[in-house]
């Protein structure tokens, strides 16, 4: 069922329609060119939100798992910790790097306006998070199988990459096809059939277009990464006690390095 033909007929109908319309998202319903023509990214940030924390919460748990399964370590407050802070990192994340975002988006000619940067961020981080929920399983296996703290730090390292990866990636798609949708061209009808993730054939984005907004998902993705640093920890070290937070020390990056020479030594 097309959004067209009444898939909006369920959007207020709970939850269950919360997660109908983040399913529509991953489909592609809402992001053909010619639907955001005549309504913009017709979600709602509010709905989405709402899943985006539920989904967040979800890997929580799956993370905090290892602390419950060690003999020694911070145990089951860890796992009510990280429900807490992976839904956290990425609204802080929003709310600092939105400011750019934005700015970028206008320095090159964009028309799209202050809302539809919102919700088009809002959307992005709803196609990051259910990544990261779905690989949630994978995580609380390894959790429960294995003692090896250096590894969960760089398994988990390697899940939020890769959902890192998907919500840029349909981030920068869908402000391409909003900012056709936004112009005077004709509406592309391969624009309306493509998927969320694949590229518009009919009109290249500029180069210069595509190097800015490169460069804002390279700074999306450092701050995403040096927010997760400060909020820590997630996983729960056995060697320490449970604490909601760490004391300030080094970076993200060296943390993943002395994790792969910890893994190896």
């Amino acid at each position: 069922m097309s959004v067209s033909e009444g898939g909006w007929k369920g959007e207020r109908r709970g939850l269950l329609g919360w997660f109908g319309e983040l399913d529509r998202l991953l489909t592609g319903e809402y992001t053909g060119v010619s639907l955001l023509r005549e309504r913009g990214l017709g979600i709602s940030p509010w709905r989405l939100s709402a899943c985006i924390v539920i989904l967040g919460m979800s890997y929580g748990i799956c993370m905090g798992l290892f602390s419950v399964f060690g003999e020694k370590g911070p145990g089951a407050m860890q796992v009510v910790a990280s429900m807490v802070k992976v839904p956290l990192v990425f609204y802080l994340t929003l709310i600092v790097t939105l400011p750019s975002l934005y700015v970028f988006n206008a320095l090159v000619g964009s028309r799209i306006s202050f809302v539809g940067v919102v919700r088009l961020l809002v959307a992005s981080l709803g196609v990051n998070v259910t990544v990261l929920a779905s690989l949630g399983p994978i995580v609380a296996f390894f959790s429960v199988c294995t003692t090896s703290y250096p590894f969960m730090k760089l398994l988990n390292v390697a899940v939020f990459a890769v959902a890192g990866a998907f919500g840029l990636r349909f981030l920068f798609q869908t402000l391409h096809r909003m900012n056709l949708a936004a112009g005077p061209w004709p509406t592309a009808e391969a624009g309306d059939e493509a998927g969320p993730l694949q590229p518009v054939p009919d009109r290249s984005v500029a180069s210069h277009v595509r190097l800015v907004f490169r460069l804002w998902m390279i700074v999306f993705g450092l701050v995403g990464a040096q927010m997760g640093w400060i909020l820590r920890p997630f996983i729960g070290d056995p060697s320490l006690p449970f604490a909601w937070f760490r004391h300030r020390e080094s970076n993200f990056f060296l943390a993943v390095l002395q994790a792969l020479q910890n893994l190896f030594s």
